[in-house]
Formats: C-alpha cells, sequence, structure tokens
C-alpha cells in the first residue's frame, strides 16, 4: 500500500533531501505532496529529485504553482502554511484520494542572525506554520507528524565537553530568537499530545528532531544546499570560497578551549539526516514511536573543529581553502556535540557517511551547480 506524505517546506535544502529518501524507499512505497512558499527555495530542487527518483515527466503549471509527476508520486503546491485557507485547500484536495498518513514539518524561517534583526516575524512564522497545520492535520485525521527541530534548544549546556542528551535541559540558555521558536514548538507539541491523551481522543503520535549540522549534498550533485546570498553555514561558504566566489573564509575565533583552538560541531551528512526522517516516520507508524511523543538527536557524536572541516574540503577540492581569523562571534560555544544513542537503539537509525563523503559530494555539487539551482 501506498502512504500518501505531506511535506511543508519540501524545496529547501533538508526538505529536497528527504524527498529522495521517501521516493527511493523500499520497505514502505511512499508517495508526497510538497508545500513551499518558495520564500527562501527554489521549485528546481523538485526537477532534480524527480531526475534522481526516475519520476517520469514532472512539470510545474505555467505560473509555477503546482506541479506533479505522470505517476502522481510527486505533488507540489505552492502554499504558505500560515495561510489557512490556502493550506486547507490541500488537505481537502487529497480528502477524496484517502488523505496524508503522515507530514514531516520542514517549514519556517532558519537563519539564527537574521531572527535577532526580525524576531516578530520569526514568532509569526514558525509558531504560525505549526499551529495552522496541527488545527488542519486534526480536523482531516492526519495524526502523525515529524518535526524540524534543532540542536540550538539546548543552549548553552552546563558541560560544554559533554555530548548532548536528550534528556539535557532545554529553553533556558538558548541564545538566539530562532531556537526559541523551535523550544517554542517543541512545548507546543508536547502540550498537545498530552492533551490527546485525555477524554478519549485520538491519540497522535510525535517525532521531535534535533538537527545538529547537516553538511554534504546528494551524492549525484545533481542536489545540494543552494544559500540566498552569503551562506549562515560554513560549508557552503567554504565551497563557494573554494569554486572562487568568495575570496576567504573567515574562522570566527582561534582561542576556544580545543585543541587547534577553532570551534567544534557535529556534522552530518544531509543523506543521513533525511533517511532519520524515513526511519522516523517507520517508528510512529509501525513502530514502537506509535501513539508516543519522541525526541531524538540526529547526529554522529563525532566533533570536528572548523580547521579540521575547512582543512577536509581543501582535500575534496585538490587544494587549499584561504581563510583569515576573526574576533569571535557572541553567542558561539566552545564544543556542540549530539549523544545519538537513543535515535540508534530506538529508531534503528545512525550515520553511515562520514566527513570526506560530505566534502566530495558538497564539492561535486558546487562544481555542477556553481550558481546553485539558478539556470545560467
Amino acid at each position: 500500500t501506498m502512504q500518501r506524505i505531506l511535506v511543508t517546506g519540501g524545496c529547501g535544502y533538508i526538505g529536497s533531501h528527504t524527498l529522495v529518501s521517501l521516493l527511493s524507499s523500499t520497505s514502505t512505497t511512499y508517495s508526497v505532496v510538497v508545500i513551499d512558499n518558495l520564500a527562501n527555495s527554489s521549485c528546481e530542487s523538485l526537477h532534480r529529485v524527480a531526475d534522481i527518483c526516475s519520476l517520469s515527466n514532472f512539470t510545474l503549471n505555467a505560473d509555477g504553482t503546482a506541479g506533479q509527476d505522470s505517476n502522481g508520486r510527486l505533488s507540489f503546491r505552492k502554499v504558505d502554511c500560515c495561510n489557512e485557507p490556502a493550506l486547507r485547500a490541500v488537505f481537502d484536495e487529497f480528502k477524496s484520494q484517502g488523505g496524508f498518513s503522515a507530514a514531516i514539518h520542514f517549514a519556517g524561517l532558519k537563519a539564527v542572525g537574521e531572527s535577532k534583526l526580525i524576531p516578530l516575524k520569526y514568532y509569526e512564522v514558525n509558531i504560525g506554520a505549526t499551529w495552522t497545520l496541527l488545527n488542519l492535520m486534526e480536523e482531516y485525521d492526519c495524526r502523525h507528524i515529524v518535526f524540524s527541530s534543532s540542536a540550538t534548544v539546548y543552549g548553552v549546556a552546563k558541560d560544554e565537553k559533554a555530548k548532548l542528551k536528550e534528556s539535557d535541559e532545554v529553553g533556558v540558555t538558548i541564545t538566539n530568537c530562532y531556537g526559541r521558536t523551535k523550544y517554542m514548538i517543541e512545548q507546543i507539541l508536547t502540550d498537545f499530545h498530552v492533551s490527546q491523551s485525555l477524554e478519549n481522543k485520538k491519540e497522535w503520535s510525535i517525532a521531535i528532531l534535533r538537527y545538529f549540522n547537516p553538511a554534504g549534498a546528494h551524492e549525484s550533485g545533481k542536489m545540494g544546499e543552494d544559500p540566498d546570498g552569503v551562506p549562515n553555514n560554513l560549508m557552503p561558504f567554504v565551497a563557494q570560497v573554494a569554486v572562487g566566489r568568495r575570496p576567504h573564509v573567515t574562522i570566527f575565533g582561534n582561542d576556544y578551549d580545543t585543541p587547534d583552538g577553532t570551534g567544534i560541531r557535529d556534522y552530518l551528512h544531509v543523506m543521513d539526516l533525511a533517511d532519520g526522517h524515513v526511519a522516523a516516520l517507520r517508528h510512529l507508524d509501525g513502530g514502537k514511536g506509535n501513539t508516543k511523543l519522541n525526541v531524538f538527536n540526529l547526529g554522529t557524536g563525532t566533533g570536528y573543529s572548523v580547521i579540521d572541516m575547512i582543512e577536509a574540503m581543501g582535500k575534496a577540492v585538490g587544494k587549499p581553502i584561504p581563510n583569515v581569523i576573526g574576533p569571535r562571534r557572541p553567542g558561539d560555544v566552545t564544543i556542540y556535540m549530539a549523544d545519538p544513542t537513543r535515535a540508534k537503539e530506538e529508531m534503528g537509525w545512525e550515520a553511515t557517511r562520514n566527513l570526506d563523503d560530505m566534502c566530495n559530494d558538497l564539492w561535486r555539487w558546487q562544481t555542477l551547480n556553481p550558481n546553485g539551482y539558478l539556470k545560467e
């Protein structure tokens, strides 16, 4: 049997790679309905997904507001999740075809720095989209959701060198507004889940996935991260320096208490992260996570410094990446690493791709698509 999954923000970096994992899943056959307002992404990613997954004739309509392939495995609707009537129309449209088995909710604003400048927009969009989505899911009998949260919910750990566990305190020391919206949504999901187990309501199955630092691209080089303007994340920035779009990488601080003085993060390959969402759907569906609120870290448990990442990328590229040392950025912590044990024990998921894979795949994407998804 085919399961239809609603994927919000499915044209973005992590969403689009997750579509590939869903559409190429062998244990369960999925069809996918993607909704995205394209505020920070491009429909071109869907054409690449269709190509990689061998879907026939994925076509958009003339004004780019809807599209699908000839077998209905991948559908697109240009909808803003905060727009209740527009989102309702999508639930209505697919109701006659059996509705949705589950939703994966990626849609939201995600730039840490920007969130400090326009906090009201971040609260409105990230919380509003989730609220609208949950109300409609309940109304249309779709009660499984996988939510994109973030490791930023942990804030600044008391012991910076310890790996972060799902049971650790969250919310108290978050350093930015983006992270607070993720934390608030986790609280909303928790309160909602508890309410559904009272008064004989129908129970919900929820997975909250706390991502660490996604990097890399699909191994084909046809898909990858395509940031608008100056990248907010280290690896796409390094790749743009390597390809000549930017002169050098600035390392923000080299006086941290680490072996080389630069900050350490837990990077994981975006396709491992994508596979983690499929594992979460299975865990909610027939697995032990059914009717529960489940929280998982998605990371590798291995930390790499900024210099490690720049050197690994240099190895993939075949030449050193120019870099300069700058001052520390406010809010940056020394070490941020996941303890990913729970995801392995409960969902059977663990990262299988390594640092060289991340860098080689990122470089393939950057080389084949120097301007991202722009057709130039």
